[in-house]
C-alpha cells in the first residue's frame, strides 16, 4: 500500500464531501504506522462529520501522531488551527498525512501552510480522491471544476488522482470500471498521471483495471449503515 505513494513525506488528501478521502487517510496512516514513523492532522475545517479526528484514539493507540484543529469534535462551531500543526514541518517524520477539507473553502486551510510545501514541494504529493457516484463529481467537466478550484485556494497542484467511486454496499464492479475511465481522462487533462483505484478489496479484484488498486476497510460506516 505504501509503495504506491513513492517516497512522499508530506501526503494531501482532498476531495469533496463523499469522496472517501477519510476513510482512505485512515486505512494509509493506520497500515503506515506499523513501518515507520506517522503523523495524521486533521485539516478538514468544512464537514463536521466523518473526519479523521473521530479515531482519534484508536489511532493513537496504534502508534500514530494525531493532531486536528482545536475545536474538532467539540459544539464549538469555528475550528482554530493549533499552532502545533506547524511543528510537522520542524520535527522529523517518516509520513505526514493531511485530510483536508474537500472543497476550495476547505483548501484555504492547506494555503495557510503553502510556504512550508513550497520549500518541501519535492517530498510532497497532492492527491484528490474522487467519488463518481456522488454530486459534483459525476462528470469530467464537474471534477475538473472542483480540482481547480482546490489548486488555486491551496496553492499546490495536483500530483495524483484516486478513483474511489463507489455507492456503499450497492457498489458494483461496473461502477467501479466507469469511474476509472472518467478519472484516468481528468488525469490526462490535469497532468496528473498516475491514477490509483480504492475500494473494497473482493470488488477491486474482480473489476477489471488498469490502474494500481488500493484496498480499503471501512472505519468511518455511519450508524444508519450498521
Amino acid at each position: 500500500m505504501n509503495s504506491l505513494f513513492g517516497e512522499a513525506v508530506y501526503l494531501v488528501f482532498t476531495g469533496n464531501y463523499g469522496s472517501g478521502k477519510t476513510e482512505i487517510t485512515l486505512n494509509l496512516a493506520l497500515e503506515s504506522t506499523k513501518q515507520m514513523k506517522t503523523t495524521l492532522v486533521d485539516l478538514d475545517i468544512v464537514n463536521p462529520y466523518f473526519r479523521s479526528g473521530e479515531k482519534a484514539e484508536e489511532l493513537r493507540d496504534a502508534g500514530v501522531r494525531m493532531l486536528m484543529p482545536t475545536y474538532a469534535m467539540t459544539t464549538v462551531d469555528i475550528p482554530a488551527l493549533p499552532a502545533e500543526i506547524q511543528s510537522v514541518f520542524e520535527i522529523p517524520s517518516d509520513r505526514v498525512i493531511f485530510d483536508v477539507g474537500g472543497d476550495d473553502t476547505g483548501a484555504a486551510a492547506l494555503g495557510r501552510y503553502y510556504p512550508s510545501f513550497r520549500v518541501r514541494r519535492k517530498q510532497t504529493k497532492m492527491i484528490l480522491v474522487i467519488n463518481c457516484m456522488r454530486p459534483l463529481t459525476r462528470t469530467k467537466d464537474e471534477i475538473l471544476d472542483l480540482a481547480q478550484r482546490i489548486q488555486n485556494r491551496g496553492r499546490l497542484k495536483i500530483d495524483l488522482i484516486i478513483n474511489n467511486t463507489n455507492l456503499a454496499d450497492e457498489t458494483t464492479t461496473e461502477m467501479i470500471e466507469e469511474g476509472e475511465k472518467i478519472v484516468l481522462e481528468c488525469a490526462e487533462a490535469l497532468n496528473c498521471i498516475p491514477v490509483i483505484t480504492a475500494g473494497n478489496k473482493d470488488l477491486l479484484r474482480k473489476s477489471r483495471l488498469s490502474t494500481p488498486i488500493f484496498p480499503v476497510k471501512r472505519y468511518m460506516k455511519p450508524e444508519w449503515m450498521e
